[in-house]
């Protein structure tokens, strides 16, 4: 938001990020509408173990965010929120019909609390990691070979390409 916008003929540095958020943001509006007339699977029917998890997940993250904002180094950040966020998110994934769901977006949390401290190869690795939990037939050798095919692929075009200025190993030690 601080950065200008400028305009498709002058562009300026906050100008490509507004615009892949816009066209992320209308083809989810699309996709969000058109699963309500099509698909070829029926909705499933909550269980109670669905309710209940949603409704401790809901209240954990509650209640973890103003603990870890209470504490001095995460409370003047983003991470006291990541990280409750990810605690809902593990609570969620509790029951069998949130499972998938709730594990790739901790996955996803998670990579965007450890990045800035953990480097971006942590946090490739951590996100797969806890991704690939969602599908109960992983395969630990086909996890850590996506492992290093990503972080290679990241370097490759985020850091030598794109010369994205992002820590690549932890500063937290």
């Amino acid at each position: 938001m601080d950065h200008t916008l400028g305009n498709a003929r002058r562009m300026g540095p906050g100008y490509m990020p507004m615009l892949v958020f816009w066209l992320e943001l209308g083809l989810g509006a699309i996709v969000f509408i058109m699963a309500f007339f099509g698909g070829t699977d029926p909705l499933e029917r909550w269980t109670k173990i669905d309710f209940v998890t949603l409704a401790l997940a809901l209240g954990g993250g509650l209640v973890a965010y103003p603990l870890l904002n209470a504490v001095p180094a995460l409370s003047n950040n983003w991470y006291a929120l990541g990280i409750a966020i990810t605690i809902g998110l593990f609570i969620l994934a509790i029951s069998p019909g949130w499972r998938v769901l709730a594990l790739v977006l901790a996955g996803m949390n998670i990579f965007g609390v450890l990045l800035d401290a953990g480097g971006l190869f942590l946090a490739i690795a951590v996100m797969v990691v806890v991704a690939a939990f969602a599908d109960k037939q992983h395969r630990p050798l086909g996890v850590a070979a996506c492992v290093v095919f990503l972080i290679a692929l990241c370097w490759w075009v985020f850091i030598y390409e794109l010369d994205i200025r992002v820590n690549i190993w932890p500063t937290f030690f």
